[in-house]
């Protein structure tokens, strides 16, 4: 292990999800799809961090934690919980909470969809419904214009990728409704609606005098890596990583749809990001020797690695992988928006900062444009189909009391913000 030092440009922070920490909402698909059974260790989100109520606490541990950025979501459900109504109430809340952030020195990055949604909305199909384009844009205008003053960076829609594959192929998530013909219908509405949020959020706050808005997409990006690097298994990877990640990323940078999703640039041709969001876990071996129905073989963990608590490979080079191939490509700058790990007894935690901030060290060092970095996450969270047995926090929560203990991977944390880099004293005292 060796020191390393960021940019002193560089902001360091964490990100959370509403649903994930809030507590308190019943009007979203996520609190029924815990009503209806379907979390594994049978946990429910309707407390989860009780973020709702402890909005100061919270934010008074990022500043003690030396968090420069936090990246954070809006619950749409509570800003519009019947269509067409708006919750004066539910906007102020979050308007004071981005107050409180500002006035801490801590810069807000808000997502405006995160996973869940209203009910109104689910039942209306969701994103598999095309009126949801428009729906959406409208709700991005009622935020951006009366957020937009304290907001300049923007996250238009979390992992779309994700969202689609986990509700529409894998069926593990609301709807649970298994259509690869609803999962391209869906990431095509992702796209059309994005695109759409990107001109809306440039819009409001350009009429309102406001030229420093940075608007772009929180993409779940990951490397599949054939398992014998055999021709079939070469040709299975790249048609993973098309229809997974390639389709977005291609539709919601630039407008181009790409085939199974039509083609051509429906909205016109165009540049519709200020950054490219980054949120980077692991990767898959794809396989393809064994017999199986699915022509593109099967994903694996690779046997020889380590694995976090919920068995995914920790593959460090990955991050320096997937943000290298797409800053040749696009040449704008990278958040990473998401890196992290579950890790309940904090024993690797640590290790796993350091090895991932190295190559963002070693990214910069080459001349790619990587600005911030959002570890995920800050404190411990209903970790969606996991609950809350999941443990990806630099805080832990007590959730019989919901006290917070910052654990010793957090205070490491705090000191690479507070120093932007790792000393040799610090490895003596955290790493040796």
């Amino acid at each position: 292990m060796e020191p390393f030092a960021l940019p002193e440009s560089f902001l360091l922070g964490t990100a959370t999800a509403s649903l994930q920490i809030e507590g308190g909402d019943r009007n979203n698909s996520w609190y029924r799809w815990v009503q209806t059974g379907h979390v594994k260790d049978g946990t429910s989100c309707i407390v989860a961090d009780d973020h709702w109520n402890r909005v100061t606490e919270d934010i008074a541990l990022m500043k003690q934690l030396h968090q420069q950025t936090y990246r954070m979501s809006l619950e749409w459900s509570r800003i519009e919980p019947t269509r067409g109504h708006f919750d004066k109430d539910a906007i102020g809340h979050y308007r004071l909470e981005i107050q409180q952030l500002v006035d801490a020195g801590i810069r807000p990055l808000v997502t405006l969809h995160h996973f869940s949604n209203p009910l109104w909305l689910e039942d209306a199909g969701a994103w598999v419904n095309p009126d949801v384009i428009d729906l959406f844009e409208r709700y991005t205008a009622y935020v951006v214009e009366n957020l937009g003053d304290l907001v300049s960076d923007w996250c238009t829609i979390n992992e779309p990728n994700a969202y689609l594959a986990a509700g529409y192929v894998m069926g593990g998530w609301p709807p649970s409704n298994i259509s690869i013909t609803k999962y391209f219908r869906g990431a095509r509405n992702m796209i059309t609606a994005h695109i759409k949020s990107y001109r809306k959020i440039h819009q409001v706050r350009a009429s309102n005098g406001y030229n420093d808005t940075m608007v772009g997409v929180a993409n779940h990006l990951r490397l599949f890596d054939p398992k014998h690097g055999n021709g079939r298994e070469r040709w299975a990877a790249g048609m993973y990583e098309r229809l997974f990640q390639e389709l977005f990323v291609t539709g919601m940078c630039e407008g181009r749809l790409l085939s199974p999703l039509g083609g051509g640039y429906p909205l016109g041709e165009g540049r519709y990001f200020d950054f490219l969001g980054v949120n980077y876990y692991t990767r898959d071996i794809v396989d393809c020797s064994a017999i199986s129905t699915n022509p593109l073989g099967r994903l694996e963990v690779r046997e020889d690695s380590q694995k976090n608590d919920l068995g995914w490979e920790l593959y460090p080079e990955g991050l320096y992988r997937v943000c290298k191939k797409y800053w040749d490509r696009y040449h704008t700058p990278i958040f990473i928006t998401e890196n992290g790990t579950a890790d309940a007894k904090d024993a690797f935690r640590t290790r796993y900062i350091y090895d991932h901030l190295l190559q963002v060290s070693r990214l910069i060092e080459d001349g790619v444009d990587v600005q911030r970095y959002y570890h995920w996450s800050l404190m411990d969270n209903f970790e969606w189909i996991e609950g809350l047995s999941a443990k990806f926090g630099i805080v832990a929560v007590d959730y019989t009391t919901l006290e917070r203990t910052v654990r010793t991977s957090g205070w490491f944390y705090a000191d690479v913000a507070k120093h932007r880099g790792v000393t040799e004293k610090m490895i003596q005292q955290y790493l040796a």
